[in-house]
């Protein structure tokens, strides 16, 4: 597992699903991963910023322009950066095309490896049933969401202070539901084909905040997780490997000082 205390530098790095603009956004772990790695190219896969949740309830904390200016500021420094909108914040998809500075929108891409593999990158919200044929459910979806990370929130500062680091209660209850279970596969499956049908070698995505690193039907799927319950990025070393990255270091003291921890996160679902 990775701690504040190292620093690298990564060929690419591939992180989704942030979520600015809610209260459960992991703001203060995710600034401290850009601070201590650094990468020839970034992709932004998709729901760095919910667009859902600042039209009902605006909430936008230092910390979270914080993250933007970093991002911003790798970009200037050379960092080649590619946004990917998700569901979330569709209306980056309004810019398809264009570049703002550093930063490239697109709607997918193909990243190709050290090692020669190509990959589509892509959200993946577009082979989601729910979020493309009936939204409201995914709103329903919400609702419920957001109770698990109420109880993420309360079960996380109990392990602060008996010293533990953080730990997703909501992503592990989700790993052990059936029906989301079954879901996560079918959504796998839809991405593995629609790479295999695009003759790549695999995929990297986001939106279901699960990461994973696994073959389907010879093909590699990769989810990058999300910086909600997970706080994981996908990282690609100068050889081409790819390796899933956990960041839980213990760096919330002075966000509590400042107030940016919240006692309920707001829901943030996919």
């Amino acid at each position: 597992m990775a701690t504040a205390s190292l620093e690298r530098h990564y060929r690419t790095i591939f992180i989704s699903d942030v979520h600015l603009g809610t209260k459960a956004c992991q703001a203060y772990l995710l600034l401290d991963f850009l601070k201590h790695t650094s990468s020839d190219q970034l992709y932004l896969v998709g729901d760095i910023v919910d667009g859902w949740r600042l039209k009902r309830h605006w909430h936008w904390p230092q910390a979270h322009n914080d993250v933007i200016q970093k991002l911003l500021r790798k970009g200037r420094k050379g960092t080649e950066i590619t946004y990917i909108p998700g569901n979330h914040d569709e209306f980056a998809r309004s810019f398809l095309g264009s570049e703002f500075g550093a930063v490239k929108l697109a709607d997918d891409a193909v990243h190709e490896t050290a090692d020669g593999r190509r990959f589509l990158v892509i959200h993946g919200d577009q082979f989601d049933v729910v979020v493309r044929r009936a939204k409201w459910l995914a709103h329903v979806g919400d609702k419920i969401y957001v109770l698990l990370l109420v109880l993420n929130t309360w079960v996380n500062g109990l392990r602060r202070r008996l010293g533990f680091s953080y730990w997703s209660l909501s992503a592990h209850l989700k790993h052990k539901a059936k029906r989301a279970v079954d879901f996560i596969g079918r959504f796998e499956g839809a991405l593995v084909d629609e790479a295999k049908r695009r003759g790549l070698d695999g995929v990297i995505c986001g939106h279901i905040h699960t990461a994973e690193f696994k073959e389907i039907d010879g093909l590699t799927y990769c989810n990058d997780g999300d910086w909600v319950e997970s706080c994981t990025a996908l990282v690609e070393h100068s050889d081409g490997r790819l390796e899933i990255v956990h960041w839980t270091a213990p760096v919330e003291e002075a966000a509590r000082r400042d107030g940016q921890i919240p006692a309920e996160p707001e829901q943030v679902a996919a």
